[in-house]
């Protein structure tokens, strides 16, 4: 039995728990633990130049480590799809990653961060005589924006490169609500 991801995500809630509470720190944060949601318009292109613009909904728990670092996993689904060309139709099945940020902590209503870290994502295509799924998982990056609503409420904006592969690339803008700890 491989016990180190069970090491690592022990370790990492251990420190995320003895982690120094940040809620004065700055105001874009209530607490050093976080759960929020996600809905996220996707565009994926593909080599061949066509592009389909779907939506996905995603699930998010994290912590912060420092007030300027933090981890995250995610998970999400397709909830709208689309097609490419005269008869395929594109969609996203699931996706799932594990993600480190750095935040700018400051004293306004708005924390930008920078996000990095691995995605796993399934696509789906069904034509009129075929279908395949295509499963690639790789480096992802973006940037964003969380904003103080209450103090243990707030929303975020972010732009996310998901992947970047030889033949597409998955690009998405999420908009969402974190509940802080």
């Amino acid at each position: 039995m491989n016990r180190i991801p069970a090491l690592i995500i022990a370790m990492t809630a251990l420190t995320v728990a003895a982690a120094p509470a940040i809620a004065d720190m700055y105001k874009s944060g209530g607490g050093n633990l976080y759960a929020g949601a996600n809905y996220t318009f996707v565009d994926v292109d593909v080599d061949n130049g066509g592009s389909a613009d779907l939506g996905t909904l995603s699930g998010k728990v994290g912590g912060y480590i420092t007030p300027y670092f933090g981890l995250e996993a995610r998970a999400g689904f397709g909830v709208d799809d689309d097609r490419i060309g005269a008869g395929t139709d594109l969609e996203a099945d699931n996706f799932f990653g594990g993600y480190a940020t750095v935040n700018v902590v400051n004293e306004s209503p708005f924390t930008p961060y920078g996000i990095i870290g691995f995605t796993r994502y399934e696509l789906e295509s069904s034509g009129f005589q075929d279908s395949s799924d295509e499963d690639e998982s790789g480096l992802s990056y973006g940037i964003g924006a969380n904003m103080v609503i209450n103090e243990t409420l707030s929303g975020n904006l972010e732009y996310m490169r998901y992947l970047d592969e030889d033949d597409f690339v998955i690009d998405g803008i999420g908009l969402g609500l974190t509940l802080n700890f």
